[in-house]
């Protein structure tokens, strides 16, 4: 799901600044992670009230949530514009001053708002976890194993960095759906914390070339048709069958754009038996052929 949901390259940098100092970060396509390594700022949010972050907190921001960090309301606000190198993932922000230094690492994740993943639309717009002794261990292994590397890149930093990212923001979302889940839960946070959906999940993300129709999702699911029908429809949002149609069609642009496989080859992994099936879906769910949206897309 967060291959679907992503878009372009990811980047992490460690940020240092010194009072008094401000983020601007814009509400664009890109969701955000920050942790405050040293010193203590606040995130001031349209319309809210500032939130105070402290050392070992971490904050996400969902995609579309323009934002501020800065040491104190009314403080001079920067425009966050990273410096890194051209194709790397690592950048480098520095904003002088005379007071007390604060560090943060900040992590930026593009997603395409064209075919977003349902579960964006579940995520609040703000996640705050407060650093707590003990808790979120894998979480805070993983943040102090990017600041060392951010820290003093080194040869295979980038290599190392890459999958740090991603794991990153996928123990944030952990972390978020561990809290959400149980009685009551409702939308991804149930269906990712629910045997019988998590099996068909799977099994649609894994293999959307099989045949599958909601009577086998539901005996590989171990539940009646009726009851994983229900189940799916309450969690996910949408029936088994549309939500397999808009996975095999995510995966059908992921294949134009990022490989050369032709037509007939995209339309069997994507699950169907003629390159004119093919199309037919693909304009029915993209508004235009797969042969030029391949075109357009990789000119744009």
């Amino acid at each position: 799901m967060l291959a679907a949901m992503r878009a372009g390259q990811p980047y992490a940098g460690r940020t240092r600044s010194w009072e008094p100092w401000g983020l601007r970060f814009p509400a664009g396509d890109s969701a955000c992670c920050h942790v405050v390594l040293q010193g203590a700022c606040c995130l001031i949010s349209p319309g809210g009230a500032p939130l105070t972050l402290g050392v070992g907190d971490v904050l996400f921001t969902a995609p579309g949530q323009g934002h501020v960090l800065a040491d104190r309301p009314g403080s001079p606000l920067t425009d966050f514009r990273p410096v890194r190198d051209s194709g790397s993932l690592i950048t480098d922000l520095n904003i002088p001053g005379l007071g007390a230094a604060t560090e943060m690492l900040c992590v930026c994740y593009s997603f395409d708002r064209v075919r977003p993943h349902p579960l964006l639309g579940d995520l609040p717009p703000v996640i705050h976890l407060p650093a707590r002794v003990g808790q979120h261990r894998s979480l805070r292994a993983t943040v102090d194993l990017m600041g060392d590397e951010l820290r003093q890149p080194r040869v295979g930093s980038e290599a190392i960095l890459s999958p740090l990212i991603d794991m990153l923001l996928l123990y944030v979302l952990r972390t978020w759906l561990d809290e959400q889940s149980g009685p009551g839960a409702t939308g991804w946070a149930a269906a990712l914390t629910d045997p019988a959906i998590v099996t068909a999940l799977h099994d649609i993300h894994q293999r959307p070339e099989h045949p599958w129709t909601v009577a086998e999702l539901a005996t590989r699911a171990g539940v009646s048709r009726a009851t994983f029908a229900k189940r799916f429809v309450t969690a996910v949002g949408q029936p088994p069958l549309a939500y397999l149609t808009w996975w095999r069609m995510t995966t059908a642009s992921r294949l134009l754009l990022g490989t050369d496989a032709p037509l007939q080859t995209v339309a069997e992994r994507c699950g169907y038996g003629s390159e004119y099936a093919f199309a037919k879906a693909f304009k029915r769910e993209h508004g235009t052929a797969p042969g030029r949206y391949r075109r357009q897309r990789q000119v744009n």
